[in-house]
């Protein structure tokens, strides 16, 4: 007679208090208006079918079937489908939960992320199939069903892309951070400093402007400039925009701090950007 035991540990997984939302399969059939917008839980989105876009935080990520993406708390995204290949995807919503990505140095500070799936797609989808099915006919300990199956799949993602679950409590980004963010996203263009942000997200400015820092790798100063210098980029590339228009459509403060800035940051004038990028813009340069 032989006999084998093997001792299970406890691991960090086992002590995130998460609990699913939601869960749902959508598919876009020609009605879907979706627009930016953020929540204060975690989301996953896996494609089953089709090909569309995500846009979170100003960057486009494209999706195809078999793609997970995974959106942490308080960042803004949107879905877009190819109107040719409509998208269909399924989607969790996860309370009190978030994921780490801080190992893949090479996109640098984000709180998203995205993999393509191909030997382990079943799972996905036959865990998410099952977690709609309880859902759906709710009987007798669904909500433990779905949370137990939830955690398995967590355990799936979070193992084969070598990720670190935790807790939102202890996520990098904080609600004022998120909200200070937000309100540069959408009013940067207008006269933004340290102690209007303050009085936005109601607490005292030299804790914010330590916090959003420490939450997305700079100064909330420092993270407007890079606002206002990317959207004078689309301006200088898709519009005959003087300099001087970019300069004042963009929330800077005189055309000449804009060129200076851009020159600084971009390593050349806004002017040979605009050459080398839309060589068939002309319009007057101040």
């Amino acid at each position: 007679m032989s006999n084998e035991s093997i001792q299970l540990e406890k691991k960090e997984l086992s002590k995130v208090n998460f609990t699913l939302r939601y869960i749902s399969i959508s598919k876009y059939e020609g009605d879907w208006q979706s627009l930016p917008h953020t929540h204060h839980f975690t989301e996953l989105f896996y494609v089953i079918s089709g090909r569309g876009v995500f846009l979170i935080e100003n960057e486009l990520v494209p999706v195809k079937p078999n793609d997970l993406v995974i959106i942490n708390p308080h960042i803004e995204h949107t879905e877009k489908t190819m109107t040719n290949d409509p998208m269909e995807y399924i989607v969790f919503g996860v309370d009190g939960l978030a994921f780490s990505f801080e190992h893949m140095k090479e996109e640098g500070r984000k709180n998203y992320s995205y993999y393509s799936y191909t030997s382990s797609k079943n799972h996905l989808v036959d865990f998410a199939q099952l977690m709609l099915k309880e859902f759906r006919e709710k009987k007798s300990g669904f909500d433990v069903v779905c949370q137990s199956i939830l955690q398995v799949l967590l355990i799936y993602i979070s193992r084969e892309q070598h990720l670190s679950i935790i807790s939102d409590s202890t996520f990098k980004i904080s609600k004022e951070c998120a909200l200070a963010k937000r309100y540069i996203d959408i009013n940067y263009t207008k006269n933004i400093t340290l102690d209007s942000l303050a009085e936005v997200t109601h607490i005292n400015k030299y804790y914010l402007a330590h916090s959003f820092a420490s939450c997305l790798g700079q100064s909330p100063i420092s993270y407007l400039t890079d606002k206002r210098l990317k959207a004078s980029m689309e301006l200088l590339i898709n519009t005959n925009h003087s300099i001087a228009q970019v300069a004042s459509g963009t929330g800077f403060s005189s055309q000449s701090y804009f060129s200076q800035t851009f020159k600084k940051t971009v390593g050349m004038t806004p002017q040979q950007y605009r050459k080398m990028h839309a060589p068939g813009i002309k319009k007057a340069e101040t």
